[in-house]
């Protein structure tokens, strides 16, 4: 039974070399290196996340002494009095870790404030006028609470609004509640309102400062970040993946490391979306400006995670007690590996791509690299090779052929997607 040869490319063998030529070196040290670079990069990760939280946190501890000074001080206390309490909840509400999330929830704390105030001030208003100072008073901001809150919580459950504005919603029902229910008592509503409005809006400025212009975290970035990271844990699973199938030790097939870094890309989809959401409300900065490609990097997420399940599938595969035998797996070793690092060179380069931002050679380098590989994968299940198709070996190899096949197509629509992206987002050329 002979062996199909085919030539690797040339950028291939520059990028991964010792991968199929030096093939005893490979089965002693590949997988531990896999494994370092992995924890290497997982430990680099975690300190410049650690950091960032504790940069946070000291950020965090500045606004609030910031705003406590509204207590502090004797000349601003006198302005504001005990409505400063109002500026200190607004700063530890609404002061998040990423600058886009505080901005998000500043702005719509705002908006929901205002027009709380607003409506609440008029509901009161209207309600003296018509009901007077008695029981019909009471009874029109009544109706008013039960109105307005049963508006307000609808347009909550409607997806789009849920989605941005939930929070703003929120603190409209909250404000148009203590607004009109305070001026049944106190008769000076639109007093309550302004100093309440002012004491938050101070809040909101103290964080705003602090967040946006002290060293801010972009989320538009950790979406950056996150997406072209993702390139590197499927490439690296991939090439784990093919590692075992062609090793004698099957021990080394229970390896958790490929499931794990799958799943946390197949769990990334929630992250993704709010990580978006929050970005949206970034004002502009970086190289992006203000036309950052959102739609875009939500696409090229949901192809990491359908690449992602492929994986899975692939490694479920590998793991099958119902296997061909050694010798046939020998022979189609070489054209297998050869396609699997150019998967894994396309992934990487891909996300090399994103990290450098500068466009991927598409159409030059990875379309053609990736055709050949399909044509060299239809070569490995052809009926000369292996005969008859229904034998528990030409199944096992042509399951096996048939997930490389959708990586390849997957990896075109990626190399498609970031194509886009690139012009889009204005990468510079390579």
């Amino acid at each position: 039974m002979g062996s199909t040869v085919i030539t690797i490319p040339a950028d291939v063998e520059l990028a991964l070399p010792k991968k199929i030529q030096d093939k005893d070196e490979r089965q002693k040290f590949s997988i531990f290196g896999i494994i370092s670079n992995l924890t290497l990069r997982v430990i680099d990760q975690k300190t410049k996340q650690d950091m960032r939280k504790l940069l946070h946190c000291i950020k965090v501890g500045v606004a609030l002494v910031l705003v406590s000074l509204l207590y502090l001080l004797d000349p601003l206390y006198e302005q504001v009095g005990e409505n400063a309490m109002w500026a200190i909840m607004t700063v530890v509400v609404i002061f998040e870790f990423y600058a886009g999330a505080t901005l998000s929830k500043g702005l719509n704390r705002g908006m929901g404030t205002i027009l709380g105030g607003v409506l609440g001030c008029s509901a009161a208003t209207f309600a003296q006028e018509v009901g007077g100072m008695g029981k019909g008073n009471a009874v029109m901001i009544g109706s008013w609470v039960f109105v307005m809150g049963a508006i307000a919580t609808y347009f909550r459950l409607v997806p789009s609004i849920k989605k941005r504005y939930d929070y703003g919603v929120l603190i409209f029902i909250l404000t148009f509640n203590l607004v009109i229910v305070s001026g049944l008592r106190a008769g000076k509503v639109l007093e309550i309102a302004r100093d309440r409005l002012s004491t938050i809006a101070m809040g909101f400025a103290v964080c705003i400062f602090v967040s946006l212009l002290v060293f801010p975290t972009w989320t538009s970035d950790e979406l950056h970040d996150s997406t072209a990271h993702k390139f590197q844990l499927l490439a690296d699973s991939i090439e784990g993946c093919l590692e075992n199938y062609f090793r004698l030790d099957k021990e080394n097939m229970k390896d958790d490391s490929i499931s794990s870094s799958c799943k946390s890309v197949l769990n990334s989809k929630s992250k993704d979306e709010t990580l978006a959401n929050f970005a949206k409300w970034e004002p502009w900065h970086g190289k992006f400006g203000l036309k950052y490609p959102w739609t875009k990097y939500l696409q090229v997420g949901e192809l990491l995670r359908e690449l992602a399940s492929i994986v899975i599938s692939l490694k479920g595969c590998l793991q099958s007690p119902r296997q061909p035998s050694w010798s046939l797996r020998q022979s189609i070793e070489e054209p297998s590996e050869a396609v699997g690092l150019t998967l894994v060179w396309s992934l990487r380069e891909l996300g090399e791509s994103l990290v450098k931002m500068r466009r991927c050679n598409r159409e030059a380098v990875i379309i053609p690299k990736l055709k050949s590989m399909r044509l060299e994968l239809s070569s490995i299940v052809s009926p000369s090779k292996f005969g008859p198709i229904e034998n528990v070996d030409g199944l096992a190899i042509a399951s096996f052929v048939f997930l490389l096949t959708e990586m390849i197509e997957k990896l075109e629509e990626l190399a498609k997607e970031i194509e886009e992206l690139g012009e889009l987002a204005g990468f510079h050329a390579k």
